[in-house]
């Protein structure tokens, strides 16, 4: 999967948009964060690194633990909290469905009204 697909999966969502807070230049090394429209929270932080992609998705801390223990691609989360988000790197040993799920675990965390 290519950052531009990741970010197209998550536009797929209803009422999110992507982000770029913490990049003047948009190129392939900023960062997309995708956002609820309704709260502005942040569900994605879509990032490169070392030459590999990856996304920060938030995660419900009884599960987080059990995904990093079942799959090298899943750590705690880069320069975020590590309780409550986790690092996926993409083209690992993760599954899509798995991958599926977590970003729409995420979305359902975020969302507004929670």
């Amino acid at each position: 999967m290519t950052r531009k697909e990741l970010i197209q999966y998550c536009l797929k969502f209803p009422s999110v948009y992507e982000d770029y807070p913490f990049d003047i230049i948009i190129d392939e090394n900023a960062w997309t964060v995708m956002r609820h429209l309704g709260n502005k929270k942040a569900f994605a932080f879509i990032f490169e690194r070392k030459g590999k992609l990856f996304v920060n998705l938030k995660c419900d801390p009884a599960l987080a633990d059990s995904f990093r223990n079942g799959y090298m691609g899943i750590t705690p989360a880069y320069h975020m909290n590590k309780i409550h988000w986790n690092s996926v790197e993409i083209d690992s040993d993760v599954p899509t469905d798995l991958l599926d799920e977590m970003i729409r675990n995420s979305f359902l965390l975020t969302k507004p009204g929670k």
